[in-house]
């Protein structure tokens, strides 16, 4: 399948499968407030099972594929803490409850895996079949990234996203919650619930973000495998990566100037991939060099809110 065995394509699948399985199906089968620890824990598991399954590529399909798939995993997660301060927003607007978020964000991030795999092979279809596009990849990014880099109060109303007011067209909405449920049924029609509304909230926000990290991964490699697998793997960890974050991230005041930085480098390296190739384990020193410099700075230099008074 566009250059990959099936067998590769199979095991990945079932290995994505068995992971959500047990996600829903065992760790978090009844509803409850996911705390700092078990957040914590939850994100370590899933980084250790991208790293193990990024092992299982190097040793099946070689240093550069293993290479590849470490560095477009970093972009990819590094990118998703952007969606972190969304994800915030969106179950601010909607007024969920803690105890209901994961259910949002474990479908609302089943139904981005199939959104990626769209946007994955129609990127790679384009590149195939129309090679100049690479360019037009190349200027998202950058100016994704000059955007990014320019000090700007962000605002975001999730509650007047246009598929969230399509929504609200085909179905009412109820005001009050019904459990866990996503639509429910009042007489004879079926009545969205604010959870429901919440899910197409984050569905709209991925379509937006997937226009800048497919693009990203792309720059780094053109194996489809590799940029639908490494997106895969760091969506997974997303829920749990929230839960331990979403306070915390905001703390982190260069996060944005630092993501920009990644972007920018990305594009420069598509736009001049013809001409300047740059090797796979530079981009993926470059990329770490710059995360943990943003990391380091924020530390150093933190926000007046982020310093604790002295007793």
């Amino acid at each position: 399948m566009l250059g990959t065995p099936l067998h590769i394509w199979i095991i990945f699948g079932a290995a994505v499968i068995i992971a959500l399985g047990l996600d829903l199906g065992v760790l978090h089968r009844r509803p409850h407030t996911i705390g700092l620890k078990e957040a914590l824990i939850e994100s370590a598991a899933w980084i250790s099972v991208a790293l193990l399954f990024n092992l299982w590529v190097y040793f099946n399909r070689g240093f550069q594929a293993g290479t590849e798939f470490l560095a477009a995993y970093l972009v990819e997660k590094s990118l998703s803490f952007d969606n972190i301060f969304v994800f915030l927003l969106i179950f601010r607007a909607f007024k969920i409850p803690s105890a209901s978020q994961h259910r949002v964000l474990y479908f609302g991030i089943a139904g981005a895996l199939v959104l990626r795999a769209v946007f994955v092979l129609a990127g790679v279809t384009l590149l195939q079949r129309f090679h100049p596009i690479v360019y037009f990849f190349g200027a998202i990014l950058f100016f994704t990234g000059f955007k990014m880099l320019l000090p700007q109060k962000r605002e975001l109303h999730p509650e007047n996203n246009w598929l969230v007011r399509i929504t609200r067209r085909f179905f009412p909405v109820v005001s009050d919650y019904e459990g866990q449920k996503f639509l429910v049924r009042k007489s004879v029609k079926w009545s969205a619930t604010p959870l429901f509304l919440a899910l197409v909230a984050l569905e709209a926000m991925d379509i937006i973000f997937a226009v800048d990290s497919v693009p990203a991964v792309l720059a780094i490699t053109r194996d489809t495998f590799i940029v639908y697998s490494s997106n895969v793997f760091a969506i997974l960890g997303l829920r749990a990566l929230y839960f331990a974050l979403a306070d915390v991230l905001p703390r982190f005041r260069f996060l944005h100037q630092g993501l920009a930085a990644v972007i920018i480098f990305v594009g420069t390296k598509m736009i001049l991939s013809d001409r300047f190739l740059i090797a796979d384990v530079a981009s993926l020193a470059v990329i770490a060099v710059i995360l943990a410099a943003t990391i380091a700075t924020s530390l150093l230099f933190p926000t007046r809110a982020s310093v604790r008074p002295s007793r």
